[in-house]
């Protein structure tokens, strides 16, 4: 089987600067970012689908674009991809103290066990301490630091709460969040009745923000979540496509009220419920 270090030289000859791949020797480090968020959801997507053929294929492909990444560092000189190797191990070694206690990695395995609470506020106070030492003007350091902000706006949204409430900025429990979230809501209808573009935008940015929040506080993941209702929707939505299909009829053609009776029987029929009709 080919190894790590073939990908690496396989890598080195597309961008051959003589016999090289044309369209890979175009490319840099802004121009591949798209495939790499890509190539991540489609790893995403194939653990979703529980399809394990298919996820180590596309754990091959996202190893690649940081192959792609290392070997565009390497050409400008900034660094290798054992760099790329040794950095991560070497942060991941400092960020489990509990279970590398000597900073060595092949340390005896005889450390005391912390439980998940604990473990949690040691990893929040080590990052701590990296933001600290990263700080440029110190006395200008934030936690909200290092989120990045290329973040699809969902999960960092979810991250910029999960900062705050570390020291305390928080509601108290989930019922006052789901309070803000109808807060929210009429913030909405009154910029609606006011018809003021700029306001809704706003207003709608504030109501998703709540309910990021609300499913924080209910330990949903808001991206996981938006994902399966846009699965729920993609699905439902070919049933209707389908339905029309046998019957021959456009879905143009169709009236809002007869689509929406086929949505609600695709409800039913997901749940297992008797037809209506």
């Amino acid at each position: 089987m080919y190894t790590l270090q073939d990908l690496l030289n396989l890598m080195a000859r597309l961008r051959d600067p003589q016999f090289g791949c044309p369209w890979d020797l175009k490319q840099n480090f802004a121009s591949i970012v798209p495939f790499t968020l890509e190539e991540a959801y489609e790893v995403a997507d194939a653990i979703e689908q529980g399809d394990f053929e298919q996820l180590r294929g596309e754990l091959g492909d996202l190893l690649f674009q940081v192959v792609y990444y290392a070997q565009l560092a390497q050409e400008e000189g900034r660094f290798e991809f054992a760099g790329v190797v040794d950095g991560i191990t070497r942060k991941l070694i400092r960020r489990h103290p509990h279970v590398f206690p000597t900073g060595e990695l092949y340390a005896p395995l005889d450390v005391p066990r912390l439980d998940d609470t604990q473990v949690k506020r040691r990893w929040e106070e080590i990052k701590a301490q990296e933001r600290a030492e990263k700080a440029v003007a110190p006395e200008q350091l934030s936690l909200l630091d290092d989120v990045p902000v290329a973040l699809p706006a969902l999960n960092r949204a979810a991250k910029l709460q999960k900062r705050a409430a570390s020291v305390g900025f928080d509601w108290p429990a989930a019922l006052p969040v789901l309070d803000k979230v109808r807060e929210e809501l009429d913030e909405v209808l009154q910029a609606m009745a006011d018809g003021e573009q700029t306001a809704m935008e706003e207003e709608i940015g504030d109501l998703l923000f709540s309910v990021v929040n609300l499913a924080r506080h209910l330990k949903v993941d808001p991206e996981n979540a938006l994902r399966g209702a846009n699965r729920k929707f993609e699905r439902r939505f070919r049933f209707i496509e389908q339905a029309l299909r046998d019957t021959g009829r456009p879905i143009e053609d169709c009236a809002l009220e007869e689509l929406d009776a086929l949505w609600g029987e695709a409800k039913r029929q997901e749940k297992n419920l008797p037809s209506c009709g």
